[in-house]
């Protein structure tokens, strides 16, 4: 009889031991864009053609907007610059919005970061804009250029950082431009849970009448993410 209670306790003992494991919580990996509402970011805009600076700050709404079918998170300014619109599909992230002021067009639907990829990994986009009157098509290359980075931005340094870099070749009617027509060096940062802590753009264009120059930076100087 003793044996079978000192059986039947040390039975228990595991069954109770078993009971009292947890499993430990699965963290959910940290994303490259907050769409929470009233999280907010102040950037601050640099032209460095004319050395001038601009201070503005990025809302989070609580609203979306039906664009190419897909349910897109409505951000906005506070010095009355156009609305941004950003999305989240598994790892790929994008936005709608205007292309830099050198290329004018209308706004256009771009994967802009892919937190999954690994380094020296590119994908690439075609638009097809209007540009002087010219129809144009606009070829944009992003490649994870280093990942997993610290990066201080304004004296905040940030951790898991991805580094894109993007360049741009151009066509008329399928006939690409000659060599210096179009030159690019697009350099943006994103950081865990802030999204864009810096962006460097520069773009210019010298073809056939059209000259225009885009060179402005944008720095992340301080975000209340929710």
């Amino acid at each position: 009889m003793k044996k079978n209670i000192f059986t039947f306790l040390a039975i228990l003992t595991v069954l109770i031991s078993c009971k009292k494991e947890t499993t430990a919580p699965v963290t959910e990996p940290s994303l490259y864009m907050s769409l929470t509402a009233n999280s907010t970011w102040n950037y601050e805009l640099t032209n460095n053609l004319t050395t001038l600076s601009q201070n503005y700050t990025l809302s989070s709404t609580n609203r979306d907007s039906t664009i190419n079918g897909k349910a897109y998170h409505i951000f906005t300014k506070n010095n009355g610059g156009a609305n941004e619109y950003y999305y989240i599909s598994g790892n790929d992230y994008y936005t709608f919005q205007n292309l830099p002021a050198t290329l004018i067009s209308n706004p256009i639907e771009n994967i802009y970061l892919k937190d999954n990829a690994v380094l020296n990994i590119s994908w690439s986009q075609s638009f097809v804009i209007t540009a002087s009157g010219i129809p144009l098509t606009i070829n944009i290359i992003n490649a994870i250029t280093e990942k997993g980075i610290s990066k201080t931005v304004n004296g905040n340094v940030y951790n898991n950082v991805i580094h894109i870099s993007s360049a741009l070749s151009v066509s008329v009617l399928g006939v690409p431009l000659p060599a210096g027509a179009v030159t690019s060096d697009i350099q943006s940062y994103y950081a865990e849970k802030y999204g864009l802590i810096q962006s460097k753009t520069k773009i210019t264009i010298n073809y056939n009448g059209i000259n225009s120059n885009t060179d402005e930076e944008t720095n992340l100087k301080s975000a209340d993410i929710k």
